[in-house]
Parts: C-alpha cells; sequence; structure tokens
C-alpha cells in the first residue's frame, strides 16, 4: 500500500493523483474505507498527466488536475474529481476522445462555504473589524456613535442566491435559520416539487434536498431574467455559479446599478458575495459601485486575476473582505469527497447511476 508501481494486478485500484503529499496516516484511512481495493497514491504536478504505467493498472482515479491520456484509460471504469467544478480540465483529452464517467465532489463545499458567507456577512453588520481594532489597541469602543449605528442584524432580510446548487442550498438553509428571506436562481425553470428536488451529494444534517426553503424560484440565461431577479429588493445578493462563456461579466455596471435601486425594505444597500469564479463579475463595475456607495460591502473569496496582485486597487476598496480561493477548505474536505468515490464504487457495483456524474457538453 502506497507504492503504486507495487499494486498487485488481481484487485481493484484505486489510484489518488494529486499535487502533494497526503497528511500522515491518511492513505491508511483511506484503505480501511475501501478494504476490497488497493489503494495507492502518486504526486504530481499540477496539470500533469498520470504515468502510463499507473493509469493502466488503475480502477478508479481521485484527482484535482491529473488525468490519463485516452490511449492508457481502457480499464478505468471512473474519475473523480476533488473540486466541484470541471471547468479547469474541459479541454483535455479525456473529456472530448472518451465516455469515461466522470464525477465531482459537488457537495462537500457547502457547508464551510455556508460558514464563510455568514462569518463575512456578520463581520460587516456588526462591525467586528472595527470592534477587532479596540482590543488590539486596548480600547473600549461602546461609543454610541462609533459602534451602534450602522449595524444591524440579518432578520428580516431578502437573500437573493444566483444558482441555487449544493452551496447555494445551504446557504438558503443557514439563511432562513438567521430570519432571512430566500429567493433562489437557477438557469433551468423548477416548476415542479420533483423539479426543485437535490440528488447530488449532501453531508447529512445540511442542505436543502426538498428545495424548499426559497419562498420563490426564477429561471433564466438571458439578461432580462437576471435583471428581474436583481430587481426583487434584495438586501444580500449571492453568488454562486459555474463559470461559463454565458455567465462570464455577467453582473456588471447595469446590474450593480439597478440591484441598488431596488434595496429592499430595510434600506440597507445591498451586499454582495461572490463564492463563484471572480469572472463571473465585471470586477471594474464592482469597485465602481463600492466606490459609489450603491453597495454596502462585498465578500469576495474569489477574484480576477488570482493570486490577485499585492498593488491591485481591490485591496483597498472600503468595505471589502477578500480571502484567498479558500472558503470551502477544512479538515473534512477530503474525507467527504471520498464518501462519494466510496458510494460511487458500491453504486457501480450495483449497476446504479453515479453520483455527481458530469453531464458532457454543459461546460462546466
Amino acid at each position: 500500500m502506497g507504492d503504486a508501481a507495487a499494486a498487485p494486478p488481481s484487485r481493484e485500484l484505486l489510484l489518488i493523483a494529486f499535487m502533494q503529499d497526503l497528511a500522515p496516516g491518511q492513505l491508511e484511512e483511506i484503505q480501511a474505507k475501501f478494504p476490497h481495493l488497493d489503494v495507492a497514491s502518486t504526486v504530481l504536478k499540477r496539470g500533469e498527466d498520470v504515468p502510463s504505467d499507473l493509469a493502466r493498472k488503475a480502477t478508479y482515479i481521485v484527482t484535482f488536475t491529473n488525468l490519463p491520456k485516452p490511449e492508457d484509460a481502457e480499464n478505468i471504469k471512473f474519475i473523480h474529481f476533488l473540486s466541484a467544478g470541471l471547468d479547469h480540465a474541459l479541454q483535455h483529452p479525456i473529456f472530448r476522445e472518451t465516455t469515461i464517467p466522470l464525477t465531482s465532489s459537488s457537495g462537500v463545499h457547502a457547508a464551510p462555504i455556508a460558514e464563510w458567507t455568514v462569518m463575512n456577512w456578520l463581520v460587516h453588520s456588526r462591525k467586528y473589524a472595527y470592534m477587532y481594532e479596540g482590543q488590539k489597541k486596548h480600547e473600549w469602543r461602546d461609543s454610541l456613535s462609533g459602534f451602534f449605528q450602522g449595524v444591524h442584524d440579518q432578520v428580516g432580510k431578502r437573500v437573493g442566491i444566483l444558482g441555487y446548487g449544493s452551496i447555494g442550498r445551504q446557504i438558503g438553509r443557514v439563511s432562513q435559520a438567521l430570519g432571512m428571506t430566500v429567493y433562489a436562481y437557477t438557469a433551468s425553470p423548477r416548476p415542479t416539487p420533483s423539479s426543485r428536488h437535490d440528488n447530488g451529494f449532501i453531508v447529512p444534517g445540511t442542505g436543502d434536498r426538498e428545495g424548499t426553503v426559497p419562498v420563490s424560484w426564477h429561471h433564466g440565461t438571458d439578461r432580462a431574467s437576471i435583471r428581474e431577479f436583481l430587481a426583487l429588493g434584495l438586501d444580500h445578493l449571492v453568488i454562486s455559479l459555474p463559470l461559463t462563456p454565458q455567465t462570464t461579466h455577467l453582473l456588471g455596471a447595469e446590474e450593480f446599478a439597478l440591484l441598488a435601486a431596488s434595496q429592499g425594505p430595510a434600506k440597507v444597500k445591498p451586499y454582495v458575495t461572490n463564492i463563484s469564479r471572480g469572472k463571473v463579475l465585471d470586477q471594474e463595475a464592482l469597485i465602481a459601485a463600492l466606490k459609489s456607495g450603491e453597495l454596502s460591502g462585498a465578500a469576495l473569496d474569489v477574484t480576477d486575476p488570482e493570486p490577485l496582485p499585492a498593488e491591485h486597487p481591490l485591496w483597498d476598496v472600503p468595505n471589502v473582505q477578500i480571502s484567498p480561493h479558500v472558503s470551502s477548505l477544512g479538515v473534512e474536505y477530503f474525507p467527504r469527497s471520498l464518501d462519494i468515490v466510496k458510494e460511487n464504487v458500491e453504486r457501480l457495483q450495483r449497476g446504479e447511476e453515479l453520483l455527481n456524474e458530469k453531464k458532457r457538453g454543459k461546460g462546466y
């Protein structure tokens, strides 16, 4: 175990191809999760193809950016990605020249990203940074003019979730618990209860499997539909969309202006949260909307470009909270992703449809 080249050919091999070594003891934990398989790992550079001698022995591959060449993939039953989106690997021949099932880790990100989202909302609305700066200076900042002005809670606020997938659903669940009203937006219509059901991987105790949290569902892929959604009077806009040619710069100056003009009954300027990809919005337009006061603030786990250069003006825009694309990370990430792999190995043996299987041609 641990040496891919030494795996005996008589048993199926689960190969983990990643950019760094697994944490101590992690391979043993994985082997315990899959006792009927041989488990091995290999460290490869980002985007490097899985070596032929390893790929030809593998039955299942778990990876982020490392894929086999099509001619080495005859024995592979499925490839599982450690990411939710697969846009980073769409041009690889394994996508275009094979029919090997490809599965994603969609669902494992929902809980940590929802916590990251609410954390940023509260840091902003409760003026946490102001209080923390006071703590560092040993100042008891209880002045009405310094702290209480502008502080508010989330009860009664309206949150529009642009992209109501697994992440959006957990954000919706937590938002509802805070007393907020949730509006969902999807590309395709979801007119019936069955169409609103989440059939993907869900961490137990999280999410919105039945799709009952939103007070209304909205849909469309054109700007007119998006703008109709932005005109609902939202206090929060959460962007949880995949990056595709259609969603690139989907939100710009006109959209931010409409969002601001249609603010909710709480009369608080809208707050934008982006946990998808930086290019989904026009970053220069976002900066302008924040500087002008159209928007009250923004929480950005993604930027354009990444990493964000030290001299980029976005760093110094008022009321922006930036993190380096880490909102989904945590010690639970890898084990939960492997829960999907385990489920799919069992489904394959039962002849059932795979969980989180990518449908080729979707573009993400």
